[in-house]
């Protein structure tokens, strides 16, 4: 039976009580947060897993907020039943949340596709009940990915997402069965879903959370002391990047807006650079020539194959496939709700020297460090 559900587009913002904030403190999840902080009134929860509480508290302070009635955080796992919460806390949740943004999943390819499938998919079931629950729920707001598209070619479109795809990694068929929960949920919830693109560093600072994917080929193009390099296939497929901080001002917006509900929305650069070009542009931000080199794609996965190359080149590997994968995502709906509001993804080419810089600083931070540890056999 499908519960009656109160009429969100007659509330002024100044009305919102209660934000649930999962994948948090994650690098998405922190700036997030900082912004909620900044601009949002009323009561704030953030599950954190244990492990990672005293981070969460280190952010919530140097946001200048402090844990107390106005921030509450939930020491719980979204991948265990009722969020691993007390039945006290699940129920101050369903009579007070009026939002959810749900971030939190598992995206590194060096853990178990078991653990992936806990949390990415039972993690978002588990909230979806939450949600069901919440008395006055106005927006959930799922971030899914465009990789759910897995190893389809040509143009797609935000209304689609089963369309017989195969999956190159436990990420993607993860990721795109929890969206198919949440989609199924949109008949009873008021559902918004966000698919962003490869989420690179922040557009003025060029700061990221974790190097992986094209991150890490590029810390190997930062590091590698030739003057040139191969590059793995042809690399004509668009590498579609978005900066971070245009996610968040996205998700905050479409998490407010009437019209997002109910709706999709591809967060991409709607004019995206090919792979080989990106590339060629951060060698040319080195110092380094544009690659002439080539070697097949198909060659390369057969190599990052063998025994003893295979686990540690396996976020590679990924990368490489996404590189030479001919997709390109349409983003109508994001169009209309956020270019009407004159928000748009920059290009690429807008804010690449922040992100290259960060690179190189980060890696020139982490070679001094190893320089300076004391050798123990001298």
């Amino acid at each position: 039976m499908t519960r009656p559900r109160p009429n969100s587009r007659k509330k002024p913002l100044s009305s919102r009580r209660h934000v649930l904030v999962t994948g948090y403190p994650g690098f998405i999840g922190k700036r997030l947060v900082r912004r909620l902080l900044q601009e949002r009134p009323g009561r704030l929860s953030l599950l954190v897993q244990p492990k990672f509480m005293e981070d969460a508290r280190r952010y919530i302070a140097a946001c200048g907020a402090k844990e107390g009635p106005a921030v509450q955080l939930l020491a719980g796992d979204i991948a265990d039943m009722h969020l691993g919460l007390a039945a006290a806390e699940i129920d101050e949740l369903a009579g007070e949340v009026d939002e959810i943004f749900h971030l939190a999943a598992v995206s590194y390819l060096g853990v178990s596709e078991d653990l992936m499938w806990r949390v990415n998919v039972r993690g978002t079931a588990n909230l979806l009940e939450v949600a069901e629950n919440a008395r006055h729920l106005r927006r959930f707001v799922h971030m899914s990915t465009c990789f759910v598209s897995g190893d389809r070619q040509g143009v797609i479109s935000e209304d689609e997402l089963d369309e017989g795809q195969g999956f190159r990694t436990p990420y993607e068929r993860t990721k795109f069965e929890s969206e198919k929960r949440v989609q199924a949920a949109a008949a009873r919830l008021p559902v918004t879903v966000v698919r962003p693109s490869l989420v690179v560093g922040d557009s003025r600072t060029g700061e990221i959370g974790r190097f992986d994917g094209p991150y890490a080929l590029a810390i190997l193009l930062a590091a590698s002391p030739l003057s040139s390099f191969p590059l793995p296939g042809r690399m004509e497929a668009p590498l579609n990047a978005v900066p971070v901080d245009y996610v968040v001002e996205a998700m905050l917006r479409l998490g407010e807006s009437p019209e997002a509900e109910g709706k999709t929305f591809h967060l991409v650069d709607p004019h995206p650079l090919s792979a080989r070009r990106v590339y060629d542009l951060i060698a040319l931000r080195l110092g380094k020539k544009p690659a002439r080199l080539r070697v097949s794609a198909m060659l390369t996965e057969t190599v990052l194959r063998l025994p003893g190359l295979e686990r540690m080149f396996r976020d590679h590997r990924q990368a490489i496939a996404c590189l030479n994968t001919l997709a390109f995502y349409t983003s109508r709906n994001t169009e209309s709700v956020l270019g009407a509001q004159g928000l748009r993804c920059p290009p690429l080419e807008s804010y690449l020297d922040p992100l290259v810089d960060f690179v190189k600083a980060s890696f020139a931070a982490q070679k001094k460090k190893r320089d300076s540890v004391e050798d123990p056999l001298s």
